[in-house]
């Protein structure tokens, strides 16, 4: 498998997952922890251009639960990016970037297709 980037935050527990898995099956990658080295907006930007806001966005967040009412409704990708760019706990984690795609999240058998 060609090299990758895995984006999230150090201290999630579906980072360090994925982590596991990419050292375990000898997969050479970057991490970037997002807290510590902000994403810019454009980078957020191609991510929802390739996977789609509904995608990326993670509703489930305590981040998302805690925002504003009015910043949850009608939303679309502009609103979305801006949120996730105000906001980068939203961001669904990890998201790995390879030659052959993007993947948001941990799931085994998508990361074993990459190669």
């Amino acid at each position: 498998m060609p090299a990758v980037t895995l984006y999230g935050i150090s201290n999630c527990d579906t980072v360090k997952k994925a982590r596991r898995w990419l050292d375990s099956h000898g997969v050479a990658y970057t991490f970037v922890d997002y807290r510590a080295t902000p994403l810019t907006r454009r980078k957020i930007a191609d991510w929802v251009t390739q996977a789609g806001w509904e995608q990326l966005l993670n509703t489930r967040s305590r981040t998302w639960r805690e925002l504003v009412d009015t910043d949850k409704q009608d939303i679309d990708s502009s609103k979305a990016i801006d949120l996730l760019c105000a906001h980068v706990t939203l961001i669904k984690r990890p998201v790995l970037e390879s030659p052959r795609g993007l993947l948001i999240g941990f799931d085994t058998k998508a990361y074993a297709d990459l190669g």
